[in-house]
C-alpha cells in the first residue's frame, strides 16, 4: 500500500463546498446518461421505427464506453493531471449528447452513446482520482459520503427528470438537456476544480507505467475485493431500479403518485444514510462501517426475497428502504477503501474501481427480466443475491487486519 504523501491542500469554505458539488454532479453523468431517457424507450422505438431490442442496445453501448473510458482516462490523468482530460471528457459529451438527439437510427444512436458514454466515464473517473488526490483513510470516506448527496440522488430521480421532459418535448429533449448540462460542468471545471496532481507526482513512463500499475491492482485482492463489493451494492441498486416500477405498480397495484412518492422516500433514505455514515466515521473505522452495512443489507436482502414470496406489499416496501440505505453506507467506505490502497496511482485506481463497479451493477438489469412479469420475487432474488455475494467478497477477498 502506497505511503505517498499529498502534496495539494484540500481546499476550505466555500470552495470546498463548491467542489463537492462539483465533483459529485461529475460522478452523476453516468446515471443520468442511464437513466434519464429509460422512459422514452417506447417513443423511440416509434420514432425511429425500431424493435424493443434495438433500442436498448444503445443502453448498452453506453455502458460499455463508460468503462472503456474510465479504463482510458484513469491512467491518462497520472500522467497528464485532471484537469485536461475531464475538460476535454466534458466538451466531448456536451457535442455527443447533441449528435445522440439527431440520431437518424437506433443504430446510429448506439454508436453515438457508446462514444458520449465514454466521454462521461472521463468525467466519472478523474472525480474519483481527486479525491484520492486530496483525501486518504477516513477523510476520503467522508468525503465520498458528502459525494453521495449529488450522486446517490441521482438515479433514483433521473427517470422521473426524464419523464418531465417529456411532458414539454420529445425523446430528443433529453439528450438536448443532456448536453446544456455537460456545458454548464464544463464552465465549473475551468472556474472550480483545481489541479490537484502536481508534476512532480505524474507518471512519466507511458504505456509501460500503464501496464506496470494495472497488474499491480489487479493482483491486489484487497483492492478487487472492495471493488467487487461496491459493484454487487450497485448491482442491487440497479435491481431495485429497472424492476420497482413493475413491482410496484403492476404486481402490487400501487398508484402512479404513490410509486412517485416511494421513489423520493428511498431517495431521502439513501442520502441520509450516506450522511450519518460520515457522522459514525468520527468513531468507527471505514471497514467497520463497510462490514455491517453489507451485512445489514445482506439480511435485509434475505428478509426482502421472503416478503416477495409471500406477496407482502407491506414487507417489500419496508424493506426496500432499507436495503437501499444500507447502499448509503456501503459506497462511500467501498470506494474509500480501495482507492487508499494506491494512492500514487489514484487516476488508474479510480479507473479499474470504477470498470468493475459499472460493469457488474449494469448486469443486474437484465437480470431482473429474465424471471418473468407476474411477481416481485425476480427483483428481491436479485438483491439478496448481490447483497450476500457483497459481504461474503469482503469477508474473503478483502479480508484485512488493518482497518482505516
Amino acid at each position: 500500500m502506497s505511503q505517498t504523501t499529498v502534496e495539494t491542500a484540500p481546499p476550505r469554505g466555500r470552495a470546498a463546498m463548491a467542489l463537492v458539488a462539483l465533483l459529485g454532479t461529475l460522478t452523476a453523468i453516468g446515471p443520468l446518461s442511464i437513466d434519464m431517457y429509460l422512459p422514452a424507450f417506447p417513443q423511440i422505438a416509434d420514432d425511429l421505427n425500431a424493435a424493443p431490442p434495438e433500442v436498448q442496445l444503445s443502453l448498452t453501448t453506453l455502458m460499455v464506453g463508460m468503462a472503456v473510458g474510465q479504463l482510458v482516462t484513469g491512467p491518462l490523468s497520472d500522467r497528464l493531471g485532471r484537469r485536461t482530460p475531464v475538460i476535454v471528457g466534458m466538451v466531448a459529451y456536451a457535442l455527443l449528447s447533441v449528435a445522440c438527439a439527431f440520431a437518424p437510427s437506433t443504430g446510429t444512436l448506439a454508436a453515438v452513446r457508446f462514444a458520449q458514454g465514454f466521454a462521461g466515464g472521463m468525467g466519472t473517473v478523474v472525480a474519483r482520482a481527486v479525491v484520492g488526490d486530496l483525501y486518504s483513510g477516513r477523510a476520503a470516506a467522508k468525503y465520498f459520503s458528502q459525494l453521495t448527496l449529488v450522486f446517490g440522488v441521482a438515479p433514483v430521480l433521473a427517470p422521473s427528470l426524464g419523464t418531465l421532459i417529456l411532458r414539454v418535448t420529445d425523446w430528443r429533449g433529453i439528450f438536448l438537456v443532456l448536453a446544456a448540462l455537460a456545458t454548464l460542468i464544463t464552465i465549473a471545471v475551468v472556474r472550480v476544480l483545481p489541479e490537484t496532481l502536481p508534476p512532480a507526482r505524474r507518471s512519466t513512463r507511458g504505456l509501460a507505467d500503464v501496464a506496470d500499475t494495472t497488474r499491480v491492482l489487479a493482483k491486489d485482492r484487497i483492492f478487487i475485493g472492495y471493488a467487487v463489493a461496491g459493484g454487487l451494492a450497485m448491482a442491487g441498486l440497479f435491481a431495485y431500479l429497472s424492476g420497482s416500477s413493475f413491482v410496484l405498480q403492476t404486481v402490487f397495484g400501487l398508484s402512479t403518485t404513490t410509486y412517485g412518492i416511494l421513489f423520493g422516500l428511498n431517495a431521502i433514505g439513501l442520502v441520509a444514510a450516506s450522511q450519518l455514515n460520515g457522522r459514525l466515521l468520527d468513531r468507527f473505522s471505514s471497514r467497520r462501517l463497510l462490514v455491517a452495512s453489507l451485512a445489514t443489507g445482506a439480511v435485509v436482502g434475505a428478509a426482502l426475497l421472503g416478503a416477495a414470496v409471500l406477496t407482502s406489499m407491506l414487507g417489500v416496501v419496508v424493506l426496500l428502504f432499507f436495503f437501499l440505505a444500507s447502499i448509503g453506507m456501503v459506497n462511500p467506505n467501498s470506494a474509500a477503501l480501495a482507492l487508499d490502497r494506491h494512492r500514487d496511482r489514484a487516476g488508474t485506481s479510480a479507473a479499474l474501481l470504477g470498470t468493475v463497479q459499472t460493469l457488474i451493477g449494469s448486469a443486474a438489469a437484465p437480470l431482473v427480466g429474465l424471471g418473468g412479469e407476474s411477481t416481485a420475487v425476480p427483483m428481491t432474488l436479485v438483491i439478496c443475491v448481490c447483497a450476500g455475494l457483497a459481504l461474503l467478497t469482503v469477508l474473503t477477498l478483502a479480508r484485512s487486519r488493518a482497518a482505516v
